[in-house]
């Protein structure tokens, strides 16, 4: 893959070297492949949004999932107040294709996903997030559930000279602090920009009081470097590292200790071309993560002492060609490739039998989590936009992948549950094709089909007796596992009016419906055949194999819409509904959120903003029992902030989030585990929080 990686990038060098389109005009800085939605109907992928408010966020988010909470469809997946993932439509985990910039990815090294890919960078750090609803473009990679891109800060069109920041914040609910720092420096061939950031968080309480074991301290830093060498041409290098310490997970039965990662990244873009090939680009980039994990805290440790050493190595890299065969095509074509490997052992010290007694001599025990496991995938892609007339545009693509998937270190019991282990190679084809119809400025009609397919994950394929789901029972992957499809059909429009008068100045407005058929849907099914690894005699003694499921689907809506009054006020409401369902059980998908509404009022000037946020979640009564999901009730959270730029370069903020101290969890939450002071019931969210932020720019 690495060959692949640098033969890619050496290709695009040595294009550049002799195809620049010579052209006087004074064009604007060349822009990096990391922006896929820029909010123009022509050019956007159908079915996108994004959301970009970097400094009026003036609630400190605990890590890059809290930056999803507000759009609309997402949903967050918490085992504590740190290892946060997004869900959308209730697809999570590899079924959403997350990534930085245009293609990085950290794939995570704790099986119980302690450390996702959302704790790998500074939430400070993102300007903005960008959302493909479904997979309608497989330019970036895979795409199963929707494609979810975190764009760090485009430095290269920031204003020339040295500029930057410095913030800090501070949260009464954990008594948090945080603080982040900026410097960049911008000339017309170069620029560098640098970036810290440091987080404490103690444990937080919940709206009945009660302390959620939830701490955690992270320290991050990352420089970029970004280089012209002339008007077509950019050069980017990136690096950033991560370090989380003494991480509390409530709803995981161990903490973390440590969890190191690094992330090096090579861009390239060569624009402006003449001739068919219009513009080339090209990334390269590397992630670690290294990660210690123990029960340390817990009640366990009286019995048997158990710590985790296990790390995850990613390298990966895309190269694309933008074509313009004949006049108005805009043809893609490119490959990719993402490597993924993990290795590590959980070591267990028992001191106690299973009467309880001590043992005049522990025992010691060493189980592989990983199996030293890797998975490939090698991928090309074509993609084409084509205007059939002034107001409707096609846009058709389809991708190939190879997937290659290993073990090269399988326990003796995963080699005698499967004999003919070995090294496996799948094919997938995914295809995509949409229409977007503009009957005027103001009004979009979109419909599109994707077929989404996602080969098993690691811990899928992998796992050996460890509890890696929200319920208590041991999981074995399965290495011949089916890929999953995802046949996705959606309907929507967007539109908006502007009105003259003083007191209604707008409204914008819109509203889409999907229907997915699944294909080998992944889950993990109780299988008698197999008996218990790890304490056989504690309840549930059933372990859970996954499988692929015969029957399932999906099906929900989104809908929004926003008026504009008195110049400087809006009034926003939006509703999101998925319902999804397995049919072979004759229960829901696990994981699917209940019905949210949500309601918005902002007041906003240049230099003064509040917005008030009515969120009300539904009660979730359709549930996998065989999940260990229990129904949730409804709640109604009010949220509210307020803002000010006082002076020139400061910028301050407060807040209250959950103002009237409701105690409540969401239907994600997972609950509490080896707490000594918890039964396994959901975890809360946090209570009343008040926050405050101040920020000086430069």
């Amino acid at each position: 893959m690495t060959k692949l990686c640098v033969l890619s990038f050496g290709t695009a060098v040595s294009y550049a070297q002799v195809s620049t389109a010579q052209d006087s005009i004074v064009r604007p800085p060349v822009q990096l492949d990391e922006v896929l939605v820029e909010g123009k109907s022509k050019t956007d992928p159908v079915f996108s949004m994004f959301k970009s408010e970097p400094e009026k966020k003036v609630v400190q988010s605990k890590n890059v999932a809290d930056l999803f909470r507000d759009i609309n469809g997402f949903a967050l997946i918490k085992r504590g107040n740190y290892a946060i993932d997004p869900s959308f439509r209730a697809s999570q985990y590899e079924q959403l294709n997350v990534q930085f910039n245009g293609g990085t990815k950290v794939m995570h090294a704790c099986p119980n996903r302690m450390d996702p890919i959302t704790t790998h960078v500074i939430p400070e750090e993102i300007e903005r997030v960008e959302v493909v609803k479904g997979p309608y473009t497989f330019r970036y990679g895979p795409t199963f559930g929707g494609i979810v891109n975190l764009v760090t800060q485009e430095v290269e069109r920031q204003e020339k000279g040295y500029h930057g920041k410095v913030n800090f914040g501070g949260e009464n609910n954990g008594n948090a602090i945080t603080t982040f720092a900026n410097v960049k420096y911008v000339q017309e061939d170069l620029d560098v920009n640098f970036n810290a950031g440091y987080r404490d968080f103690g444990n937080y309480e919940d709206g009945n009081g009660n302390e959620v074991p939830s701490s955690f301290k992270s320290t991050d830093y990352g420089v970029q470097l970004g280089y012209n060498p002339n008007e077509n041409q950019r050069i980017q290098v990136g690096f950033r590292q991560s370090f989380g310490r003494d991480v509390l997970h409530a709803g995981l039965p161990m903490d973390t200790k440590e969890d190191n990662s690094n992330v090096l990244s090579l861009d390239y873009k060569l624009d402006g071309l003449s001739g068919d090939i219009r513009a080339l680009s090209a990334k390269l980039y590397r992630s670690k993560v290294d990660h210690i994990m123990s029960n340390e805290l817990r009640p366990s440790y009286n019995s048997t002492e158990a710590v985790s050493e296990v790390d995850a190595t990613t390298l990966g890299g895309r190269m694309e060609l933008e074509w313009r065969p004949v006049q108005n095509l805009k043809l893609y074509t490119g490959i990719d490739a993402l490597s993924v490997g993990r290795i590590g052992n959980r070591t267990r010290l028992v001191k106690r039998n299973m009467n309880g007694d001590l043992l005049p001599m522990p025992m010691e025990f060493v189980d592989e989590v990983w199996q030293d496991a890797q998975i490939d995938d090698y991928g090309a892609f074509v993609e084409g936009k084509y205007p059939i007339s002034e107001k409707f545009l096609i846009n058709i693509g389809v991708r190939y992948d190879l997937v290659r998937s290993k073990a090269d270190a399988p326990a003796e019991d995963f080699v005698a549950l499967y004999p003919d282990l070995e090294a496996r190679t799948e094919n997938n084809i995914s295809a995509t094709a949409s229409f977007k119809y503009m009957v005027d400025s103001n009004l979009l009609f979109e419909l599109a089909f994707g077929r989404g397919v996602r080969s098993a994950n690691m811990i899928e394929r992998y796992i050996n007796h460890f509890t890696v789901g929200q319920d208590a029972y041991e999981y074995v992957g399965n290495p011949y596992l089916d890929a999953e499809v995802n046949n996705q059909f959606e309907l929507g429009m967007k539109a908006n009016s502007h009105f003259g008068g003083y007191v209604f100045n707008g409204l914008d407005y819109g509203a889409s419906v999907y229907y997915s058929i699944y294909e080998n849907y992944i889950v993990a099914i109780i299988d008698p055949s197999l008996d218990k690894k790890y304490m056989p005699m504690v309840q549930p003694t059933e372990v859970k194999r996954f499988a692929n499921l015969d029957q399932a689907y999906k099906t929900g809506f989104e809908v929004f819409a926003q008026l504009d009054f008195l110049k400087d006020f809006s009034f926003k409401t939006e509703l999101s509904y998925v319902y999804a369902k397995n049919k072979d059980l004759d229960e829901s998908l696990p994981l699917t959120p209940p019905l949210v509404s949500r309601f918005n009022l902002r007041f906003e000037k240049e230099k003064m903003w509040a917005r008030a946020t009515y969120t009300l979640t539904s009660k979730q009564s359709d549930i996998a029992s065989s999940f260990g999901e229990t129904e949730t009730d409804g709640y109604g959270i009010v949220d509210l902030s307020f803002g000010a730029k006082p002076f020139q370069h400061f910028t301050v903020g407060v807040a209250a989030t959950n103002l009237f101290d409701v105690a409540y969890h969401n239907h994600l939450n997972f609950s509490f585990v080896n707490q000594a002071d918890y039964g396994r019931v959901p975890i809360n969210d946090p209570g009343r929080n008040l926050t405050a932020f101040v920020q000086y720019s430069f």
